[in-house]
């Protein structure tokens, strides 16, 4: 029995209103089950909306500074600012709105990103904006690629840390960000993939002066609307688009027509009024995961057991003639939290496999298989074995 069951059958139990242990839920990289804390956590926000109605918002930056601190022991970042808010999306565009892109209006990018961000940046460079995506699929000709590109008309480079259809990790971050700095470019790092499964130390790689967006859907296990902006603690970027969440500390105070201001401290890309409830349930998670054990290293641990264990039987099962395989050769030290297929057939096979019950992911040709710290290695064998016998009948 692999080492990783240990853990997933003792965190099976904590999961029963998604029914963990009798299901293959293998969209780990895409949306996790919640743990039964999570349903308390909603529960206290009922009580606290009814009990305090229009005070409640004291409550709720409280649940929001918790995942705060969670996030900066995460990343090994004390001195670190994180702008809560609905989506990632809000954010980046908040963000972008900062810059002189009519002046600048460069920015570089990659092949491999989300489509938070890939497609605002597609959109920009519809209208008029210089967008260049340099190829990901090798990270020392990725670095090479944006050093060459990097001019006095950048204004930002955006990449991410982990891509989300293979899994890969950028291994060049720490030098990318030096290359930035040397230019004078922010850093943008879509760490969406990251957070949660592959540690990272802000301090340790030299990225205090970097921004990351990171999201709670996915291994976080905090649901929607649970996304954050890292930014340094010196940032003195005054977006365009902004809300008056960002600078709530005055809301009392006369409107006046001088410059806009934005408070001290982590709110300055926010935008507007939000639902704190997925505060409360986030907040109930981290709780959950302290009391469980559920460290930096316990997590990578179990994901790069389980990612490895799920290859290792597809392998061992595949055939000459299938159209499927592993879209990369990375070593697991270099593989995020999911296994990465690559077939013509992938979303036939994905719908295939949703009408048994069975939940994956496709993307074009990519077939993504995530596991997450509950899953057994029999719920591993049990999905590979249904992946093959869905091939067969191609």
């Amino acid at each position: 029995m692999p080492e990783f069951d240990s853990l997933a059958t003792a965190l099976q139990p904590h999961y029963s209103h998604f029914n963990v242990s009798n299901r293959l839920l293998f969209t780990g990289h895409s949306h996790q089950a919640w743990p039964d804390a999570a349903f308390t956590g909603i529960q206290e926000y009922m009580r606290i909306v009814a009990e305090q109605v229009d005070t409640k918002w004291s409550a709720g930056f409280e649940k929001t500074e918790i995942l705060r601190n969670y996030l900066r022991d995460f990343y090994s970042d004390p001195d670190g600012l994180y702008c809560r808010e609905q989506n990632t999306h809000v954010l980046l565009v908040s963000w972008l709105s900062s810059f002189d892109l009519k002046n600048k209006p460069k920015i570089i990018t990659t092949t491999g990103e989300f489509h938070s961000m890939s497609r605002q940046l597609q959109s920009l460079d519809h209208h008029g904006l210089d967008i260049v995506q340099v190829p990901h699929g090798d990270d020392e000709q990725l670095l090479n690629g944006i050093a060459k590109e990097i001019d006095d008309r950048t204004s930002a480079v955006m990449i991410s840390r982990i891509y989300f259809e293979t899994a890969e990790i950028n291994t060049k971050l720490s030098e990318i960000a030096a290359l930035c700095r040397e230019h004078s470019v922010p850093l943008m790092i879509d760490d969406y993939h990251g957070t949660n499964v592959v540690p990272l130390s802000v301090q340790d790689e030299g990225l205090e002066d970097c921004y990351i967006l990171i999201g709670g859907y996915k291994y976080l296990q905090w649901g929607e609307a649970n996304c954050f902006l890292r930014f340094p603690k010196d940032c003195d970027l005054r977006p365009v688009i902004t809300g008056w969440f960002a600078n709530f500390d005055k809301l009392d105070e006369p409107q006046t027509s001088d410059e806009i201001q934005f408070d001290d401290g982590d709110q300055r890309f926010a935008t507007a009024t939000y639902d704190p409830i997925s505060q409360f349930r986030a907040a109930a998670v981290v709780d959950f995961f302290r009391k469980q054990g559920l460290t930096p290293d316990v997590l990578k641990n179990q994901y790069r057991s389980q990612v490895q264990y799920l290859r290792e039987l597809f392998e061992e099962k595949n055939y000459e003639g299938s159209e499927i395989e592993c879209s990369h050769n990375r070593p697991p030290e270099e593989t995020g939290g999911f296994l990465s297929l690559k077939s013509p057939h992938a979303r036939t096979i994905r719908a295939n496999l949703l009408d048994n019950g069975i939940f994956t992911d496709a993307r074009d040709q990519i077939l993504r298989l995530g596991p997450a710290p509950y899953t057994t290695s029999n719920q591993c064998e049990s999905v590979i074995n249904a992946l093959f016998e869905e091939l067969s009948q191609l």
